[in-house]
């Protein structure tokens, strides 16, 4: 895959960036290159290469499932100037 001039005017369109007509014409030759290495990438053998989260090996902290309630509604709404059965109370904005 290869970026011309047009497709990296139309992407600078889309992300609501202006984009020179030098700065494009450089972008184009930076976006190849970019994606020339990302072929590269393709190329490299990982056949028998397990996945890894880490360079070292550790097993991940894991926590059982369970459903609560938090028990944390009564600090959550102790600072707000008026609550009903922790709940915030907010003035009538819509008539």
């Amino acid at each position: 895959m290869s970026v011309d001039l047009a497709i990296v005017k139309r992407v600078a369109h889309l992300a609501r960036i202006a984009v020179s007509e030098d700065d494009a014409n450089r972008m184009v030759n930076e976006l190849n290159g970019i994606l020339g290495f990302v072929e590269q990438l393709s190329e490299v053998d990982v056949d028998g290469v397990e996945p890894m989260t880490s360079v070292t090996p550790m097993e991940m902290k894991k926590r059982t499932d369970g459903v609560t309630d938090g028990g944390k509604a009564a600090d959550i709404v102790a600072n707000a100037p008026v609550t009903d059965q922790n709940f915030f109370l907010v003035p009538k904005v819509v008539e």
